[in-house]
């Protein structure tokens, strides 16, 4: 029953915000899993995606002021990011969690604050910072509710993971081409295309039926023409092509997902 329970809501996480980088050491709990601690694992993985997806946002906001289309987006994440934030705060008893979701709100009212203001290189690094913020917040509160995944639970991790890492590569591929050319950021986003390639290698490897071994190899094709893209920020920018695809990837990962929820 608990393997049911935490399978329908990791894919409704996968589907809906997915994220999670295997930034954490995943331990068995010592407790048995509550439905409380499996709301918590959703919502730390949402804020997790949420976070990277934000930050790309507003560096294209930045890029393209005029574009309603972003904006609205944005907004609708920032809510997204406060009704997680919420989800765990109803259910939470821990202190250490509560402390780290005050921090959090602060930031997330700091960022509606931002949201009503011009653009600015200033502004955007500002974003870039409560990003990572929000994302390490996710991350200490995620661990004290982390276990020992089934072999099918890690399939579907693995494609939550590759979603959030497409935000985040998305992220810092803005973030360089606007000129916040730090060592940080440009080895960020080596490793984050490193992990999901090796996400990838663990999907690819995995025996799917014929049409959704079409669905992925649909994902390969596109993953590797954007590849391309990331690999000569120099020589091409082409960001909106570049923000469709990874609509595109996201919904056909979404695929693989169901799948793997279906297996549980």
């Amino acid at each position: 029953m608990k393997r049911i329970l935490v399978g329908c809501l990791l894919y409704c996480s996968a589907t809906l915000f997915a994220s999670a980088e295997p930034q954490i050491p995943v331990q068995p709990k010592k407790m048995e899993m509550t439905r409380g601690d499996v709301k918590i694992m959703e919502a730390t993985e949402n804020i997790r995606y949420l976070s990277q997806k934000m930050a790309k946002e507003y560096l294209f906001l930045y890029t393209y002021p005029e574009n309603a289309r972003i904006k609205k987006s944005l907004y609708d994440t920032l809510k997204a990011l406060g009704r997680n934030l919420q989800a765990i705060a109803a259910v939470t008893k821990d202190e250490d969690t509560n402390n780290i979701l005050e921090f959090l709100a602060y930031s997330k009212e700091e960022i509606l604050t931002l949201l009503k203001k011009k653009p600015t290189s200033e502004r955007a690094v500002l974003m870039l910072d409560y990003s990572e913020t929000l994302l390490e917040g996710a991350d200490s509160i995620g661990s004290t509710y982390a276990y020992t995944f089934s072999p099918e639970e890690q399939m579907l991790v693995a494609a939550k993971n590759v979603k959030y890492l497409l935000e985040r590569i998305t992220k810092y591929y803005m973030a360089l081409y606007k000129g916040f050319n730090s060592e940080n950021n440009k080895k960020n986003l080596e490793d984050s295309i490193s992990s999901l390639m090796q996400y990838m290698a663990k999907i690819n490897n995995y025996h799917y039926p014929k049409e959704i071994a079409d669905v992925r190899e649909k994902v390969d094709l596109v993953w590797y023409k954007d590849k391309e893209i990331l690999g000569n920020i120099e020589k091409y920018f082409i960001p909106n092509l570049l923000f469709d695809s990874v609509v595109f990837l996201e919904e056909k990962i979404d695929v693989l997902a169901l799948y793997h929820s279906q297996n549980l």
